[in-house]
This record gives C-alpha cells, structure tokens and sequence, in this order.
C-alpha cells in the first residue's frame, strides 16, 4: 500500500495577512506551519502504515523554502518527500493547484490512497481535496475522521451533521480529513536530524510534469481576487444593569425573554 498526502505550508493563522498589490496571502515577513488539518491527514496515512505496512508519501507545492515542512514530515515517519516547486507554479488558484498536484500523482503511477486536509487555514476554500479526485477520476469522501483499509477496499467514518456516517469505496481513492480529528504524533529526534542532514526531497518542476506556462499558476488559473475588502465587525448592543441582586435578576430575565431564548 501507498499512501501519498499532499500538505499545505502556511502562514501560522494569527500572521495571515494579504498583500495590498498581488491580492494574495502574504508569504514574506511571516513564520510558516503545516497547515493543521493536513497534519492530521499525514497522522491518518501513518496510522494506516503502522497497523497495515505500506509507505508514505508526503507532498508539497510551493518554493524551495517548503522543503524543510517535507523533512518534518520524513522525521514523523514518512518514507519520501516531493517537492512541487516552480515559478510558474506561482499565483495559482485551486484550480491550478489541484491539476498540478494532480499530475505529480499520475507521475507516481503507484498509490492506494490519496489523502488531504479537509481545508486550509488560510485559504478554506475545500476544493482542492475534490478537484484532485476529479482530475485522477478515482472517488473520494469528504469530513473523514477515521479510515480502515480492509480487503482491498477503503471503509471510512465521516462526519456529519448530528453524527457520522461510514462509506466503503474501491481503493485508489482520496479522502479529505477533518481537523481535529486524531493528535499528530511528534518527530522522532534522530529521525529529524538525519532527515535535516542528509534527506533529499524529490523534486520535480514544471517540464517535469509535462505543462506548459499557460497551464499553471497565474496562467493556468480560472479565478483571480480583484477586490479585497476589510469587514468591520458587527456592532454589539451592550447595557449596564444595576440595582439589587434581586433587581438584576429580574431585568436578565425580562432582557432573555424578550430575546426569545
């Protein structure tokens, strides 16, 4: 079995900001993260490799700056990294994104299971995960939170609104995982420092892939950002109620009643 997980590096959440000119999310001057429903997608892959065997795979698209989020990935216990990098990779939408992504699969030829955060921090779009299986034509299950490979098939637990429901599939195939839904292991340390050292990413550009500059990034994206716009937030209604304890509790409970709570 192999297990391929595609990771998104972003801008840890309380630094993500847009830059004024290019309309798109800042990346200088900001620490960088794995982006945390991935990490629990690549905890899900490596849960399936310790009860089933198999490898994993981590990928991800992005600058050469990217490539030390991969050696994370290895020190978790990841079996290969690749790296999807390129300037005319830049600027690409979901679109783009997940033709890229998509490409570098078919490059692999070998995988049983594809698997993505259910969305990204910075982004939250969760169109990336399904324009994958769609570009791959393999199927795919959405809000995961727990997987088993059984048979040849894949038998997942995802949620949904007042529970969960389970879905069995034919494998290869992709699942999106939901935030939150297992604890990502730490890296082993000397694992981490042998990958930091010596581990060589795979890394793989645009003719690699077989795409031409009108394909990818900028180019090759269907939507662009041409507005952005900072929402105030809602105006709350406060007011100070005073008097006795007695006094007080009466006018809460007229206050909650003409709520309709």
């Amino acid at each position: 079995m192999r297990y391929v997980v595609c990771l998104k590096v972003t801008p840890k959440v309380e630094q993500i900001r847009f830059d004024e000119v290019t309309k798109a999310v800042a990346r200088e001057g900001v620490e960088n993260e794995i982006n945390d429903a991935d990490k629990n997608a690549l905890e899900t892959a490596l849960l399936l490799k310790d009860k089933h065997g198999g490898s994993v795979t981590a990928m991800t698209m992005g600058p050469p700056s990217f490539d030390p989020f991969l050696k994370l990935a290895v020190a978790m216990g990841a079996d290969e990294a690749i790296l999807l990098s390129d300037r005319g990779f830049a600027m690409a939408d979901t679109y783009a994104t997940s033709r890229v992504l998509a490409a570098a699969l078919k490059k692999l030829q070998e995988y049983d299971l594809v698997l993505c955060g259910e969305a990204s921090s910075d982004g939250s779009t969760e169109q990336v995960p399904a324009s994958i299986a769609e570009w791959l034509g393999i199927p795919r299950v959405t809000y995961t939170i727990e997987v088993e490979v059984k048979d040849s098939k894949l038998i997942s637990k995802r949620s949904i609104e007042g529970g969960y429901e389970v879905v069995e599939t034919e494998l290869p195939a992709l699942v999106s995982v939901e935030l939150g839904c297992n604890v990502p292991r730490f890296p082993d340390f000397r694992r981490k420092r042998w990958a930091e050292k010596e581990y060589k990413s795979t890394v793989w550009g645009m003719t690699d892939l077989g795409f031409s500059p009108d394909e990818v990034g900028l180019q090759g994206s269907l939507t662009s950002v041409e507005e952005l716009r900072k929402m105030a937030s809602p105006a709350r209604k406060a007011e100070a109620v005073t008097g006795t304890s007695r006094e007080v509790a009466a006018k809460l409970v007229q206050v909650i009643n003409a709520s309709g709570h």
